[in-house]
């Protein structure tokens, strides 16, 4: 059926159509005007609404470039429903490449936020009720923090079947179940009836294509799924993703220099020699050693480290998993990018 105008901050967008909204948000103390900016593309026939969401920590600016391709994508054209983009949410720490906010805030644990709050309470009420409680459901893009870097992987509350389904969509090597955590976007949607899929991928500050297209490629797949756009030139996962229940941070065990052995993505048995931490002298040595089986969703960047330093992001894996079928994952991504070499966007 024909698809009615869609309103945003008393913005009118005809069917059809695509137009960028500012929401605003505060002046900088040099009087700068600040904004949420969001592009609605408001597809001409009805469906469900969707946002997808980016740089809500400033530095994690892979997310950013996933929409800005998303928004590029000729997919779109035949787009049914509504797409809320927001590429970047906290302008303050985007533009300061800082991962929070001016007064050191985490946005994501701001939320619901209040409309007369601090900074970042207003700007997550803003951005709560104005963008994401619009939407049926939403995909939120995260990297890791500076200096570690992540797996591509979606990260989806447990008992909750309607994010479990779209992380399966997504197709993205992992699937953790992650509890909600007060404050952060993804629980206070959850409230309020809106599910989040979170997609985490690469490191704060840098790209990492592989991690743009797995994102690019699995929020198109997302959007087929739910019957936003047709199937045609979006291929299905071809490889089901780990299901992981349980992580943890294997740290450091000493302080000096680090050279690790494993890189993301790899499986590990249990007594694996992982990395090596050695004095600058190398007089001593220490190995970091896997205290269980399983696969290394993210890891550090720097090669110096004091003791008790997250190093490695260990993932739980099941019995049946398999090395191969981490290659088969890695595969995928690597000659499956859902668009030609000569069709980036």
């Amino acid at each position: 059926m024909p698809n009615a105008p869609f309103e945003i901050a008393g913005v009118t967008i005809d069917a059809g159509t695509a137009q960028t909204v500012t929401l605003p948000v505060s002046i900088l103390p040099d009087h700068t005007p600040v904004g949420l900016h969001v592009q609605v593309h408001h597809g001409k026939r009805a469906g469900p609404t969707i946002c997808v969401t980016a740089a809500v920590h400033g530095d994690e600016v892979i997310g950013v470039e996933i929409v800005r391709r998303l928004l590029r994508a000729p997919q779109l054209a035949a787009l049914r429903g509504t797409l809320l983009a927001v590429p970047v949410v906290n302008s303050f720490g985007f533009l300061s490449r800082s991962r929070y906010l001016p007064d050191r805030r985490d946005l994501n644990r701001c939320f619901p936020g209040h409309p007369s709050g601090s900074l970042g309470s207003r700007l997550a009420h803003i951005f709560l009720n104005e963008v994401v409680q619009r939407c049926d459901f939403g995909i939120d893009l995260h990297s890791a923090a500076i200096h570690r870097t992540n797996l591509p992987q979606v990260r989806i509350s447990p008992n909750d079947p309607f994010t479990h389904q779209m992380a399966i969509d997504f197709g993205a090597p992992v699937v953790l179940t992650s509890p909600l955590r007060d404050g952060s976007l993804r629980a206070v949607a959850a409230k309020h009836g809106t599910p989040i899929l979170l997609y985490e991928a690469g490191e704060g500050l840098r790209f990492d294509e592989m991690a743009v297209r797995a994102g690019v490629a699995g929020i198109l797949r997302v959007m087929r799924s739910k019957g936003m756009l047709p199937a045609k030139g979006i291929a299905k996962a071809k490889v089901a993703p780990y299901i992981c229940s349980a992580s943890t941070w294997l740290r450091a065990p000493a302080g000096g220099l680090l050279r690790t052995f494993r890189a993301e993505g790899e499986t590990v048995a249990k007594g694996d020699v992982l990395a090596t931490v050695s004095d600058p002298f190398g007089t001593v040595e220490t190995d970091l050693v896997a205290p269980s089986p399983g696969i290394l969703i993210g890891r550090a960047i720097l090669p110096v480290v004091n003791e008790g330093d997250a190093v490695f992001h260990l993932a739980q894996l099941s019995p049946k998993a398999s090395e191969d079928t981490v290659d088969d994952l890695s595969t995928q991504l690597e000659t499956d990018p859902l668009f030609d070499e000569d069709e980036i966007i």
